[in-house]
């Protein structure tokens, strides 16, 4: 995945669906998701998170939360939010034994809701005979949402005064792209199916294996569709981005 996606519907939108408090409203720092059609790392977007009122009391009711975090995970032991790279993917094969995420692997999982991803495929211009970037964009035939799996880490600047709010942030996990997916990108979103939402939110148990994986013939329920190369660059947003193009439209070869 290489760090871009569609996503239009509210956190309001989404507590009404998912039967989940709305908590962004109350969101320090990062300020409320964004909702659009070129969302980009560092960008603050909604995510699903299944946490109790009382985090201290394994007792106290377990609630399906939508709250605003940074896409690109800070790990809690950050000294400071810029240093070392953009942690907004992470393998799902790995990303137990990485520092940057075993501790969010273990109890702070989340979903974050898409439209669909882009990708990009390098192809030669028929008319230059150059290498050009050319944009797809995956999304369920059935004009649904998807919920990709992510992980997520509370981060606190130490030097912050002691009552200053955390920061959340996320990162996506990825895994290995399955069927045509894979003559885009070696690599796609891990998209978790609602029967398993439960279990992967699960703030008190980790991960099965199981659930590293993607929906049975998840391939053959996504659209790969070429997009103008107007989603190339971050500034430019909007439905428009999305409308299939052909060679007709743009001179860019097409792959589909």
């Amino acid at each position: 995945m290489c760090g871009r996606y569609a996503t239009t519907a509210d956190p309001a939108t989404l507590a009404a669906e998912l039967d989940a408090l709305d908590e962004t409203p109350n969101a320090e720092g990062g300020g409320s998701p964004r909702v659009g059609y070129n969302i980009a790392p560092t960008t603050t977007v909604a995510a699903v998170v299944d946490r109790r009122d009382d985090s201290a009391d394994a007792d106290s009711p377990l609630r399906r939360r939508i709250r605003a975090m940074r896409w690109g995970l800070v790990p809690h032991w950050s000294k400071e939010i810029k240093k070392g790279p953009l942690l907004f993917n992470a393998r799902a094969e790995s990303a137990a034994d990485k520092p940057a995420f075993r501790t969010s692997m273990k109890s702070k999982r989340c979903l974050i809701p898409m439209d669909g991803w882009y990708e990009w495929v390098q192809a030669d211009d028929p008319v230059t005979g150059k290498l050009v970037k050319v944009p797809y964009f995956m999304t369920p035939r059935d004009g649904s949402r998807i919920y990709v799996a992510g992980v997520w880490s509370a981060w606190r600047d130490p030097s912050a005064q002691e009552d200053a709010p955390p920061l959340l942030s996320c990162a996506v996990l990825t895994t290995d792209a399955v069927g045509v997916l894979t003559e885009i990108h070696d690599r796609m979103p891990l998209v978790v199916s609602p029967d398993r939402w439960q279990a992967w939110l699960a703030p008190d148990r980790p991960a099965a294996e199981d659930l590293l994986q993607p929906p049975a013939d998840f391939d053959s329920t996504i659209e790969v569709r070429r997009v103008s190369t107007k989603v190339n660059q971050v500034r430019n947003e909007g439905s428009d981005l999305i409308v299939p193009v052909g060679d007709a439209d743009e001179r860019e070869p097409q792959l589909f």
